[in-house]
């Protein structure tokens, strides 16, 4: 199963990796872990090289990222809201949580984006306070980009290691990375159905 998957990631090439790279961080539809694992996998079993690897899917981070930071950009602070109070329940956020990640950028600085990038749930959505706060396009690609090559090499990286060391990874995964998939997009079902405003609770 696992070869198969390697496959596939492998025939859709760098701009394949830069494409769900980028979708990742708009709607995701995969996770960046099971993207540059299988990628690495893909470079240990000869069908990729690890820089090119990493390029296309930092690039395909940035991409991802700069549209939320578009976004956040061209309605402000305040012109978002209605974007957020009518999208929230596809989004599972509301205008709270904008406004709490937005406090916690502006008390720390841009050094945010970069660390944010180490974490699941806020990495995409710290571009929106960028992009309100209009930080210079520049720092925002610059942070963005650094912590997306520093952590897209350790996934890589991992891919790479765990396709050589073990002999038994067939057998697990390809099951494990469909298995995740399809959990990561029914708890988003779940959420979507089950999401109220606070005012609602």
């Amino acid at each position: 199963m696992t070869a198969f998957i390697v496959e596939w990631i492998a025939r859709g090439g760098y701009w394949g990796i830069f494409l769900l790279m980028a979708l990742e961080n708009v709607v995701p539809p995969i996770p960046s872990e099971v993207i540059m694992g299988l990628g690495g996998m893909a470079v240990a079993r000869g069908h990729m090289t690890l820089g090119w690897l990493i390029a296309a899917g930092t690039a395909g981070t940035v991409a991802g990222n700069y549209f939320w930071y578009a976004v956040g950009r061209r309605f402000g602070y305040q012109g978002l809201r209605p974007f957020v109070d009518r999208w929230g329940r596809w989004l599972t956020i509301e205008w709270e949580d904008v406004e709490a990640i937005t406090r916690f950028f502006h008390d720390r600085g841009g050094w945010v984006v970069f660390v944010f990038r180490f974490m699941p749930t806020f990495r995409t959505m710290v571009s929106l306070p960028a992009g309100m706060s209009r930080m210079p396009r520049w720092k925002f690609v610059l942070w963005t980009a650094s912590g997306s090559t520093v952590w897209n090499t350790i996934l890589a990286l991992a891919g790479l290691i765990l396709d050589r060391r073990f002999a038994e990874l067939d057998r697990y995964v390809g099951p494990l990375a469909i298995a995740l998939t399809v959990a990561i997009v029914l708890f988003y079902i779940y959420r979507v159905i089950t999401w109220k405003p606070r005012a609602a609770r």
